[in-house]
Parts: structure tokens; sequence; C-alpha cells
């Protein structure tokens, strides 16, 4: 008999997980991939009535339950899942960085930098948190386009590196400055929220 192959759907918390199994009547589930970037699991089944699975932290098969359960706990899914919502929170902050920039917003800048934040940008010495705040509120500068692109982001446990590129026009004292450039981010999680430690930047290569 050849093996089946149906889509596991897991509901109990989010973010929803969809996977790829395949077994048989004679075999073990077999994990064959997966529709949301979680990695590779050893499933481990047997054969039991589907109405005696718990509804709880538990993979349902639909129509093919009869063959097997596999165990499988809510805990290690969301945290094998873990770096997706990484990505998307880091994402969210980039924009969050960029529209208070543009908006003169220290208050947020406040708290997305880390205290011990460092800035390294071209012609300007290395500042401070508290060096980078008190110029943000000086009202000397003021950013007319402040945008990103070509964004990677990269999670490593509670560390993470975000690269691209900067482009930003802004007026100080009296003067209109363009800015291209290239840029490292690097966020901490300090107490479960992700703050900025590094960001550096330089003159992007001119075509």
């Amino acid at each position: 008999m050849n093996p089946l192959r149906v889509r596991a759907t897991y509901w109990s918390s989010p973010p929803l997980v969809d996977l790829l199994l395949e077994f048989s009547p004679q075999s073990d589930v077999k994990f064959c991939g997966r529709k949301s970037p979680v990695r590779s699991h050893t499933l481990l089944a047997k054969k039991r009535p589907a109405e005696s699975w718990p509804k709880e932290g538990f993979i349902s098969v639909p129509r093919y339950a009869h063959f097997a359960s596999v165990l499988f706990s809510a805990s290690l899914l969301l945290a094998q899942a873990q770096p997706t919502s990484d990505t998307q929170a880091l994402t969210q902050l980039e924009a969050t960085w960029n529209n208070a920039h543009l908006k003169g917003d220290t208050a947020t800048l406040d708290s997305l930098w880390a205290d011990d934040m460092e800035v390294v940008v071209p012609k300007m010495q290395p500042l401070t948190k508290a060096q980078s705040l008190a110029f943000a509120k000086s009202g000397r500068m003021h950013f007319q386009r402040y945008e990103t692109s070509d964004i990677q982001v990269r999670v490593y446990g509670d560390a993470a590196v975000i690269t691209g590129r900067l482009q930003r026009t802004r007026s100080i004292n009296g003067n209109q400055v363009d800015d291209d450039w290239r840029f490292v981010k690097v966020y901490v999680r300090q107490a479960g929220n992700w703050r900025v430690v590094l960001f550096q930047a330089s003159d992007s290569a001119q075509p």
C-alpha cells in the first residue's frame, strides 16, 4: 500500500502551523515537509483512536486520524516558530525607528535605544545614547526623508543583526543634506524587549 500524505494543522495557539505528514497503517508517521517555517522534528506516532487524543497541544490529522496520533508539545512548536515571530517584530521595529526619526519622536527613540547604545556614522564622532538623545532633542536637525531598503534580518537567540540601505534627506543649521548609507544595526533582547545596542553606517558605493 502506498503511503498517504495528509496535511496536519496545529490550532491550539498562534502562530498557526501546517505540517505535511506521511504514513500508512503499517508504519509510523513520517514528517515530510512544512507550510510554515518550523524546523524539522522527529515525530513519534502510535496507533490510537482519534477520539482518545488530547485536544490541547497536539496535532490532529483529518480524515486519516485513525492511523496514528502525533505526539507534539505546544511549547516545542512555539519555540521552533520563534525566529519567524522575532523577524516580524524586528521588521516592525525598523519601521518604528524610521517613523520616529521623521517625526522627531525622541520618546520612541529613547525606548528603542539600549542604555549602552553606540552610534557610529560618517563625518561624526561616535555617540552614546545620551549624546544621541540630546542632539535629537536640540531641534538642530529635521528629516524630510528617512527610508530603508534591502533589509536583511538575522536572529541569533537574544541578539539580532539587521543590515540594509538608508536614504535620508535632512536639514541642519539651515542646510539640506542627502545621505545614502549602508548600515548595520545590532539588537539585543533585554527584559523581553528588543533594543538597539549599535548603529553603524558608511557611505554607499556609488555606481
